[in-house]
């Protein structure tokens, strides 16, 4: 597959230069470069008098969805606990092939919490990709399906439950810890981690 970055909702109109107003609806293309998908912001205006004839025909097009634009808040303390969506970025950013599974099941929940929403279903190689949008911020990711089968759940929501408690530093190979965490924000990370996996489990294949 393409490597894929996340890819960030853009500030200002990327046809016209015209900084998008709050509650603005706009207008998103993707493209495929070869190289890595190319997404493309434009405003309404922009979008009536140079995009939506011919668009979807244009030379490596992938995609088209409309939105509204958001004014982003404030980032917050960089210091925090690891959430689904700061794991699924860093998945993401990182890339790698062992994380696929539990970029996708980390996915699926966030889809069922209203916190990503599906924009696009594609295929690439031979492989279904989603393209999810946070509604919040824009941004936008990419995420493969694994194609899992269910005898394979328990295994991704053990290493799912890990990385949301542990981080990305844990490891297979790492000693485990003397005894398993506790308290009810682990709790609540071992339940998203069941939550996800009994969310994988419900998708048609």
């Amino acid at each position: 597959m393409t490597e894929w970055n996340i890819q960030s909702r853009a500030h200002a109109c990327q046809a016209c230069g015209k900084p998008f107003a709050d509650q603005q609806p706009y207008h998103t293309l993707l493209f495929d470069e070869k190289t890595g998908y190319q997404r493309l912001d434009v405003c309404e205006p922009c979008w009536a008098t140079q995009y939506c004839h011919g668009a979807t025909s244009r030379k490596g097009f992938v995609s088209h969805w409309q939105g509204v634009f958001e004014i982003p808040a404030a980032r917050p303390d960089p210091i925090q606990k690891q959430t689904a969506e700061t794991l699924l970025r860093k998945l993401v950013e990182l890339n790698d092939p062992k994380h696929g599974a539990s970029r996708y099941i980390l996915a699926v929940m966030l889809e069922r919490k209203r916190l990503l929403k599906v924009k696009d279903q594609v295929q690439q190689d031979g492989r279904r990709v989603f393209l999810y949008e946070q509604p919040g911020t824009g941004d936008v990711f990419a995420i493969a399906d694994p194609d899992l089968r269910l005898g394979q759940l328990e295994e991704v929501q053990r290493d799912v439950a890990q990385l949301l408690e542990q981080g990305l530093n844990s490891s297979p190979n790492s000693a485990p810890p003397a005894a398993p965490a506790s308290g009810p924000d682990s709790e609540a990370k071992r339940g998203d981690a069941e939550e996800a996996a009994a969310s994988l489990a419900r998708i048609p294949p």
